[in-house]
């Protein structure tokens, strides 16, 4: 019996952990993903990127519509630099049918996105990241083959106008990770909405 029980909270503690995914300074998790252009990428696929501003966003949420201009200036700004943006689009699609592969392929081009989007169908990417809302920003540093999370949470601080942000949060993470200095803030609370999972 007592066997049981210490497995049990063996077994619920390392399932605690699982849900909380990764914290700042932990490896980034592995992941192949299909993206709007067909092919599977993964980490291995930015091996010469310096880093990826790697996004979890969607097509319907009114917040990750709100940023997607700011997305895409991000990716502008920093892919010459080494950090591209990649976007992830977690939800399940059985409960928002606007969030399908099909009409990722749609908003991608409706948009220009310059980046990638990528549909993590089983969800299992979102998970081992602790991906909640959409967006949600987990800014990655690589060295060699090995990837760090070095910021997560929100892009800024206003949800609403760009113009109106006094704390661009991604922005100032990626140019402290460029001039070899310390990101002053590495974790904000994502704000959007809550990703659609699978129902069990």
């Amino acid at each position: 019996m007592k066997q049981y029980a210490l497995g049990l909270l063996f077994l619920l503690f390392t399932t605690c952990l699982y849900a909380q995914g990764v914290q700042v300074g932990d490896s980034a998790p592995a992941f192949s993903l299909k993206s709007t252009k067909g092919d599977l990428q993964s980490l291995a696929t930015y091996e010469k990127s310096k880093g990826l501003i790697l996004i979890f966003t969607c097509n319907h949420c009114p917040y990750s519509v709100a940023y997607e201009d700011r997305i895409i200036a991000l990716h502008n700004t920093f892919v010459k630099q080494g950090y591209p943006v990649l976007a992830i689009n977690p939800n399940d699609p059985a409960r928002e049918p606007e969030d399908s592969y099909d009409n990722m392929i749609k908003r991608a081009k409706d948009k220009k996105f310059p980046f990638s989007y990528l549909f993590d169908e089983t969800q299992a990417t979102a998970r081992a990241y602790g991906a909640t809302r959409t967006p949600h920003v987990f800014i990655l540093q690589r060295d060699g083959k090995n990837w760090t999370v070095r910021y997560i949470g929100a892009i800024d601080d206003n949800s609403e106008d760009a113009n109106a942000a006094t704390q661009r949060y991604v922005e100032a993470a990626v140019n402290a990770l460029l001039q070899n200095q310390t990101i002053s803030t590495t974790t904000t609370k994502a704000i959007g909405c809550t990703i659609k999972w699978k129902k069990s």
